[in-house]
């Protein structure tokens, strides 16, 4: 189709994976390379088995085909997103990072997504970010946060190598996204692996500080805004109404539970990332789609 956008995705592990599965569905993006490092790794085996292009150059592979996409998806690490990000916009290529490198600004679909539609470089916070500052931002919209605190509760397998080496910048950036894009005062984030076997599903909690809001109104702006995050994430749920405590703290308590289109569902707290990786890709790609034939237009 010749109105769709071409995309790459750098990273072969568990979530550029899934993520591939979930953009070869897309009807606005055309998922066309995937770039790693592991030749014999199993998401670049799916890529050649789905007819897309490899490399195992990483992002000098993927820049030598630089022809063949305009956004490009990092599923790494947040010290290899800084490293790439210079060469993702030298060579004028929309980066959405996965990674809590955090070089472009935060986007949270439904949150503050289409006002960063012309940014060449994005970052999806986190997991828990991403199941939770949708809600702070809820609250905030009806009553002043003055204070949000977190936990991403996740099972420890579904926590690779790549969550791991980046706990810290999870808790730092999660907490500076429920600040800036979420809209408290002041933001705290925990995040706990669980080893309980079997494995449990992403659970997150969020408390808010909110004193003198208003409860129909938070609940209704909650519940909203848990029917807008379902729509490109199925398994996103809350566990138990919202709870209303008199000195002005208000509980909220979510479920994550994953597609399982490459990864198992326990593993929510990735697959919500990839859910909204899609989002945001197709947002971008519809922007570009609109501007190219603004630009078309004016030149006839």
């Amino acid at each position: 189709m010749a109105d769709r956008v071409k995309a790459a995705i750098l990273g072969s592990g568990n979530i550029g994976t899934d993520l591939m599965v979930k953009l070869l569905r897309s009807k606005i993006i055309e998922v066309t390379i995937m770039a790693g490092i592991d030749p014999k790794s199993e998401g670049l085996r799916r890529a050649r088995e789905a007819g897309l292009k490899t490399t195992v150059d990483s992002v000098d592979g993927l820049l030598a085909m630089a022809d063949d996409f305009d956004i490009v998806f990092d599923a790494t690490s947040a010290a290899a997103h800084v490293a790439a990000a210079p060469r993702f916009k030298e060579a004028g290529k929309i980066a959405i990072d996965l990674t809590p490198a955090a070089v472009g600004p935060y986007i949270i679909p439904g949150v503050n997504s289409l006002d960063l539609m012309n940014e060449p470089n994005v970052n999806l916070v986190s997991c828990g970010g991403q199941a939770t500052i949708p809600i702070v931002a809820a609250i905030n919209r009806v009553a002043p946060v003055e204070y949000a605190e977190i936990v991403a509760t996740i099972s420890s397998l579904s926590a690779g190598p790549g969550t791991r080496q980046n706990i810290d910048e999870f808790t730092q950036t999660t907490a500076h996204g429920i600040e800036s894009v979420g809209g408290a005062k002041k933001g705290k984030a925990i995040i706990i692996l669980n080893p309980a076997d079997p494995p449990i599903m992403m659970r997150d909690s969020v408390f808010a500080q909110a004193p003198g809001a208003d409860p129909e109104k938070v609940n209704r702006s909650i519940l909203d805004t848990v029917e807008s995050i379902q729509e490109y994430v199925p398994g996103y749920r809350l566990r138990t109404d919202p709870i209303f405590e008199d000195d002005g703290t208000i509980r909220v308590f979510i479920e994550v539970e994953g597609a399982g289109d490459f990864l198992p569902k326990y593993a929510g707290n990735l697959d919500i990332m990839t859910w909204a990786a899609v989002r945001v890709g197709e947002e971008l790609a519809q922007g570009l789609i609109e501007r190219r034939s603004a630009q078309a237009a004016e030149a006839k």
